[in-house]
């Protein structure tokens, strides 16, 4: 939903009904993951997508008969048959999507919801989607050190309310959005309420050090890619919005001071791009001692050679030098600045979700990994 947040708060200010399509499981190949959504207006309008395509006309449909009915519904759509020509995933997955009606009657608290997530604040959104409870009924909660803690229930009591409250505070601190299910008093069961719970964490941050060319190709695909991007150098002529528009901030300090005084943890992407070991052998000796997702370093096979000797004799050990990838990235042949930030894109991209690297005309199996 984070995806199409600005349009739908159009609607929902506006006092507008439209429907909204959320993925809420997938199964094998599914196309997106659960929190993909689309949203239709009274009007026709659509935004968004729930299957890069599949299916969208189908949901597109289903939701102006949500918006004139007022009642939510949960569809499964599977592997499309394509001698009838219906409606399927041609990928061979299924997914089910949960489509809804909104308006500022129906869920009051979307605008806190909103302006959560554009101040990139965590908050989580808990729907019933199937079973005997109120279909659609919903509670937002907020980690228990803000105010409110929650709004709303799911409408079977308190214990139930009180075990979702616990499971979304635990999937938000690990950024998770899934289906969990309940009985009516709370206990863990399968076999009767499913609750959507959908996490809006923070953005995971990319800290792009030396405020070069390629940096600025990193900081651009880091942003498309969702990250909150920041560039650090110590040189002011250099460390300025305007050479680095992609960025979220940049920051004239030393990297390894910087790097010092924030908090990282285990979602964020350190990219040392300065190639100068006055510069990355500092903020490397933080780095590699810090909570991070990837930590990568610009340079030769003789710079990482170099690199990693003077890191050795500033204490760090065996371990926590195999947590570098460098020289960094993908050995896709890159060149210009925008060819090695794509690289470094398909490495993060290959750690994340486990991909071989390979060209998939060459691989068999699963072409999305878990």
């Amino acid at each position: 939903m984070r995806d199409i947040l600005d349009q739908i708060v159009k609607w929902w200010d506006a006092d507008e009904t439209f429907g909204l399509a959320t993925v809420v499981r997938t199964f094998s190949s599914a196309p997106r993951e659960p929190g993909a959504a689309l949203a239709v207006s009274r009007g026709g309008e659509v935004v968004g997508s729930v299957s890069g395509g599949c299916v969208e006309g189908a949901v597109y449909e289903l939701a102006g008969d949500v918006i004139a009915s007022g009642q939510p519904v949960l569809q499964r759509y599977g592997i499309s048959d394509d001698t009838a020509f219906s409606v399927g995933l041609t990928c061979g997955g299924i997914i089910d999507i949960f489509v809804e009606p909104v308006s500022k009657e129906r869920y009051p608290e979307f605008g806190d919801v909103a302006r959560a997530v554009w101040a990139g604040e965590p908050i989580a959104v808990a729907t019933v989607v199937e079973g005997p409870g109120t279909l659609g009924a919903r509670r937002v909660i907020w980690p228990a050190d803000r105010e409110p803690h929650m709004s709303g229930t799911l409408g079977s009591g308190d214990r139930l309310d009180q075990a979702t409250d616990d499971d979304a505070r635990g999937m938000l601190a690990q950024g998770l959005t899934a289906v969990r299910h309940y009985g009516a008093d709370g206990e863990r069961r399968m076999d009767e309420l499913s609750v959507f719970v959908q996490s809006f964490t923070p953005p995971p941050r990319m800290l792009v050090f030396g405020a070069i060319d390629f940096a600025a190709a990193v900081a651009r695909i880091g942003k498309f890619l969702g990250y909150r991007v920041t560039v650090c150098d110590a040189r002011p002529v250099f460390a300025t919005t305007a050479r680095f528009p992609d960025a979220d901030e940049v920051v004239t300090d030393w990297p390894h001071r910087y790097l010092s005084g924030i908090t990282t943890d285990d979602r964020t992407v350190i990219c040392v791009l300065t190639h100068d070991p006055k510069f990355d052998v500092p903020v490397l000796e933080v780095a590699l001692r810090a909570p991070a997702a990837y930590i990568g370093a610009m340079g030769s096979r003789r710079t990482h050679e170099d690199r990693l000797e003077r890191l050795g004799e500033a204490g760090l050990t065996s371990d926590e030098l195999a947590r570098l990838r460098s020289p960094v990235g993908l050995d896709l042949g890159a060149r210009t600045p925008e060819e090695t930030a794509v690289a470094i894109a398909a490495e993060l991209i290959q750690l994340r979700w486990g991909g071989s690297g390979k060209p998939l005309t060459s691989t068999q199996g699963r072409i999305h990994h878990d």
